[in-house]
């Protein structure tokens, strides 16, 4: 089953993969855990709420 949703929190709570869409492009997939926890990309970031994502990003 595919669903969409904008409820982070639900998401986290009934997934098995999360995909973030930017752009109409996917920007990052994964489990739920690392995907939110954890994510690869300013953009994901961004939507996540972080502050200083480009600068959080970059000293990975």
């Amino acid at each position: 089953m595919v669903l969409v949703t904008h409820e982070m929190e639900f998401a986290k709570g009934v997934a098995d993969c999360v995909i973030f869409v930017s752009g109409g492009k996917i920007v990052e997939m994964g489990p739920p855990g690392i995907v939110f926890e954890n994510p690869k990309t300013v953009e994901l970031c961004k939507f996540l709420g972080g502050v200083d994502c480009e600068k959080r990003i970059k000293n990975r």
